[in-house]
């Protein structure tokens, strides 16, 4: 693949070996520490290169994501029960994710990384399974009478996601027993049947 940015075709080889580099690095040693000279001496290719095609980090760090390599482990939610059990379900199945100890290091540079590019966020997002799909299952939900329609539905994923990044940003070794539980009850709330 080439690509016109400030003039120079941009050569395939060199645009991996700058994304593995970055991928590499940023899993060593973390966002805060990720540099673009650094990138370009992994990469073998000089600053400007890197400079010509990413303005900063975070738009190198988004494309590594984009690209798998980063984060290549994907949730896939199973919505095929009731909405209580399917966002159970789903918040268990995250928080083995975000709990595993060889995800640490890589979620928290994330989380850094994506309050500097709102794509990186996006990407977490998706890859944590807490896209479209978590919406759609929700909308389902009104009209399946499981939620009340006054159910704001966009907010409700930002609390549940809240509650992960939470998770990411203060991690605890305890154990959590039914924690997925109680969120989806407290953030369903007065939305759930008979009680709007």
């Amino acid at each position: 693949m080439t690509d016109r940015r400030g003039g120079a075709p941009r050569s395939e080889a060199a645009r991996l070996a700058i994304l593995r580099a970055t991928a590499r690095l940023f899993l060593q040693r973390g966002f805060a520490h990720l540099s673009i000279e650094g990138i370009a001496a992994e990469a073998g290719v000089g600053k400007q290169t890197i400079y010509r095609w990413w303005p900063t980090k975070s738009d190198l760090v988004a494309e590594a994501l984009l690209e798998g390599m980063l984060m290549p482990e994907h949730v896939v939610p199973r919505f095929d029960g009731a909405l209580r059990d399917d966002l159970v379900h789903w918040m268990r199945t995250v928080m083995a994710f975000v709990d595993d100890p060889r995800h640490d290091e890589m979620l928290k540079s994330l989380v850094a990384a994506g309050t500097v590019n709102p794509a990186i966020g996006e990407r977490v997002r998706e890859n944590l399974g807490a896209d479209a799909d978590l919406v759609r299952r929700l909308e389902r939900g009104v009209i399946d009478g499981e939620l009340s329609a006054a159910a704001p539905v966009g907010s409700i994923v930002e609390l549940l996601i809240g509650a992960i990044v939470l998770r990411i940003v203060v991690r605890s070794d305890a154990e959590h027993e039914g924690e997925a539980e109680r969120l989806v009850d407290v953030v369903l709330g007065r939305y759930a049947p008979g009680e709007g």
